[in-house]
């Protein structure tokens, strides 16, 4: 199931985009199509490279639900033991075998389908698959040479198309990530030296280069220089079309990462950046969009970009991207490729082809990209998962709707004066949210949520819980259900520090937990089989997945007076937070417990007119503890509507 050998590509694959011929690709095709609602869908991210090689046995079955035995051929690795497996290598060497190439393949991903699907997941969100710089440790993806290949180390072209055809058929969509903003260390500047940004002024190129780190010594002009030095395909960038020197700014690295222009200009540390066309660059002009947008002129390489995309998603099916540092990009950039691929894409029948963002620099700043581009989702990584992590620790404010501050995770999803959102629905069908991720944005020493502390894998389900039934288009990152618990303990360096969020799940020299040779496609385990349970309710129910949200107050009496929305004291909140989805007319009723010591019984209130009736119940239809499984409450006439329900320690239930 490895990848095959790191030879030269396909004689099939396109040198040039007008080599393409779109109409052939789309004539008499049928296209998987889009989800009436992204809300509706589980996502699930990986790093193609740290999830499976496909020799990994045990613990786990195939996609038609037969289990994965030893006996089979090239199976060589064995189901992780925590108690004999656990910190077994030289942690310096672990290290070090994190920061390149690990082995993940397409064909590794494609044969785990079964146990994503049976942990129900909706949409996988693959990390970047396109050739990346000859001879480069870019394991991550983001440092492409082919915009029109995968790269060897993954696979081939065939094999993306054939996994995707694999996973439509189980009703599992896939997210491609792609990049636009840069391309990988394609070129070297005079001298083979870094340049950093500086006043705008742009630097002198040696050549493209034949390898990473090579001198640059093809030609830095369009083909046909770069055929007659016998670039294709280890060297220079491609498609053909892209080689013009206008392709890129050439203005050197990024250091003030707020600093406009330099944030859109400068190079993304070695990897380099792509000219969009022109825009104003008058700092008085930053917080204009309308100017910024309107008097944009789209560069012939980001038409070419477009046009590359459009390729991937009529070759392989694929049904949304997720589109990288778009910060670091003109909004008019962003909004002509948000549009083109749209209209795209409905024209072979994706109706809601989806475009996530990343787009780092503020909530506020997030929301105002999302409406002036038409990118469909943001990644929730600005203070999201530092709000939704820390809140379920004990360490936050759930927030409170007394106030118009946004101090809590459950403020972000009400009507913000800050953001200007008129509309509660809004961040609910527009926002992506998860605990984990392969970055951690502005973080230094980089954990994931159970590399912190002992205690946070008790309440993993809790953060779990939170995560898949509030509000937003949920995401599982690869591992998490595993409870996997990747931390950065140096004090004094913080470099490769994101290699500690990035274990591989199949073992490797770089397994999770320290350990190596083993893998972690553990289906019995705890946390896997809460998830499939909170996936199945999640699905059965479409207030939780569509529902307006309330923060609500508790109570331990039951008095009056006594209900109040849990703050922390003393910087801490060892208590239950509660909240409704509200769907037309149905309420589901969610709470968590961060006191992992102490269940806790007390009163939450309920919506009093959809509760207006006698005799009123509410259902347990999920709970940490089995014991509590369709047991019912009465919702009682206090202050309002009110039902008194137990919630166990680091615990999760829903009632209905």
């Amino acid at each position: 199931m490895s990848a095959k050998p790191l030879d030269n590509p396909s004689p099939s694959i396109e040198r040039r985009l007008s080599d393409i011929n779109f109409k052939a690709l789309v004539e008499n095709r049928h296209f998987y199509p889009s989800p009436a609602s992204w809300s509706d869908e589980v996502l699930y991210f990986l790093l193609l490279d740290r999830f499976s090689d496909g020799t990994e046995y045990g613990g786990f079955s195939d996609s038609e639900g037969k289990p994965v035995t030893g006996q089979q051929e090239k199976r060589t690795t064995p189901l992780f033991n925590s108690q004999t497996d656990s910190c077994t290598t030289d942690r310096q060497a672990w290290f070090e075998a994190g920061k390149t190439w690990c082995g993940g393949t397409i064909a590794g991903l494609k044969e785990k389908l079964g146990y994503l699907g049976r942990l129900g997941v909706t949409a996988i969100w693959v990390s970047p698959v396109f050739r990346q710089v000859t001879g480069s440790h870019d394991y991550h993806g983001y440092g492409i040479q082919n915009f029109l290949d995968v790269d060897p180390h993954f696979g081939t072209r065939d094999e993306l198309k054939d996994f995707v055809k694999a996973a439509h058929e189980r009703g599992i969509r896939v997210i491609l990530d792609i990049i636009i903003n840069h391309a990988g260390d394609v070129f070297s500047y005079e001298g083979n030296q870094r340049y950093f940004y500086f006043q705008g002024e742009s630097w002198p190129v040696s050549g493209y280069r034949l390898t990473s780190g090579e001198a640059g010594t093809i030609p830095f002009s369009e083909a046909p220089a770069s055929f007659e030095i016998g670039a294709w395909p280890d060297g220079a960038i491609w498609p053909e079309e892209l080689q013009s020197p206008d392709t890129w700014t050439r203005r050197g690295e990024i250091r003030q990462w707020d600093s406009f222009p330099e944030f859109l200009d400068g190079d993304f540390c070695s990897l380099k950046d792509i000219n969009h066309g022109d825009a104003p660059r008058d700092p008085l002009v930053l917080q204009d969009m309308e100017r910024r947008v309107t008097e944009f002129r789209v560069s012939p390489a980001l038409r070419y970009l477009t046009d590359v995309y459009r390729f991937w998603i009529a070759f392989a099916d694929i049904d949304g991207f997720r589109l990288d540092t778009v910060k670091h990009m003109e909004p008019g950039a962003v909004r002509f490729f948000a549009t083109s691929i749209h209209e795209f894409a409905e024209s072979i029948g994706k109706e809601n082809f989806t475009i996530i963002g990343e787009i780092t620099g503020g909530r506020s700043y997030a929301t105002t990209i999302l409406d002036t581009t038409g990118l469909d989702a943001a990644l929730g990584i600005d203070d999201i998962p530092d709000k939704l992590e820390f809140l379920v620790k004990g360490w936050r404010s759930p927030g409170n709707p007394d106030t118009e501050e946004q101090e809590g995770y459950f403020d972000l999803f009400r009507n913000s004066i800050l953001d200007s959102r008129r509309n509660h629905q809004w961040y609910s069908k527009h926002i992506v949210t998860m605990l984990d991720d392969h970055d951690q944005v502005g973080v230094n020493h980089k954990f994931r949520f159970c590399g912190d502390d002992a205690r946070s894998i008790r309440l993993l389900p809790a953060a779990l819980g939170l995560n898949l039934i509030s509000a937003g288009v949920p995401c599982i990152y690869y591992g998490t259900e595993q409870a996997f618990n990747g931390a950065d303990q140096r004090t004094d360096d913080n470099s490769y520090s994101d290699v500690f969020l990035r274990e591989c799940m199949f073992g490797g020299k770089f397994g999770s937990f320290q350990s190596a040779g083993k893998h972690f496609f553990n289906e019995e385990s705890n946390i896997y089989r809460f998830l499939q349970d909170l996936t199945r309710v999640r699905h059965e129910n479409i207030a939780l997945r569509r529902g307006r949200q309330y923060l609500r107050q508790v109570s331990e009496s039951g008095l009056e007076n006594d209900f109040y929305y849990p703050q922390p004291i003393n910087g801490e909140l060892h208590w239950v937070i509660g909240w409704s989805r509200i769907f037309a007319g149905s309420e589901c009723l969610c709470a968590i417990n961060t006191d992992t010591e102490l269940d806790h019984t007390l009163w939450i209130i309920v919506d009093s007119v959809i509760h207006s009736g006698e005799n009123c119940t509410m259902q347990c239809i999920f709970s940490t503890d089995e014991r509590q499984l369709g047991s019912r409450t009465a919702v009682m006439p206090i202050y309002g509507s009110a039902v008194q329900i137990n919630v166990p320690a680091a615990g999760f239930v829903v009632y209905r």
